[in-house]
């Protein structure tokens, strides 16, 4: 999927079916313009650490957004962390949860600008497996990002629960 070359090249794996426990979440929960979703994460990324270490809880994965719904001019979406236990609500950081079951995956490598094509590449997928795409999903920031990195450094684990 790369393309020709540029800044934004961008790969991904090959989809695959895991089964997944539940998890518990420290999440901060909003419906956000399309537009400022860089800054809601940042906001909430500052919201989580500051609860997350008040309260002593353990950080079990990597930093995620579960989306519901299909993105339009706004967006529903919780960013968060899968934890220990249950969070106390604190300054707009609430329990959350990733639920368990069969869930298609594959991990995007690249900018995310490519997150939208390989998106689509998952659902071709489970399309055609006759399998039916359940309405949240999820992404997991395997790779932190920062100012200074290439963006072709990133890896990000796309999560569709399937329905049955």
């Amino acid at each position: 999927m790369g393309n020709r070359g540029s800044d934004n090249e961008a790969s991904a794996s090959e989809p695959e079916l895991v089964h997944l426990e539940p998890a518990t979440t420290a999440v901060v929960r909003a419906v956000v313009p399309m537009a400022d979703l860089r800054d809601f994460f940042d906001a909430s990324f500052g919201a989580l650490a500051r609860t997350i270490e008040v309260q002593r809880i353990t950080v079990l994965s990597p930093a995620f957004g579960l989306y519901r719904g299909s993105p339009g001019e706004t967006v529903d979406l919780e960013v968060g962390f899968v934890t220990d236990r249950a969070v106390r609500p604190e300054a707009g950081v609430v329990v959350g949860s990733l639920p368990g079951g069969r869930v298609a995956r594959l991990t995007h490598r690249g900018s995310f600008d490519g997150l939208g094509s390989s998106w689509e590449r998952l659902r071709s997928w489970m399309g055609a497996r006759g399998l039916s795409v359940g309405e949240e999903r999820w992404e997991t920031y395997v790779t932190q990002p920062s100012p200074n990195m290439d963006p072709r450094d990133l890896r990000t684990e796309l999560n569709w629960p399937v329905t049955d």
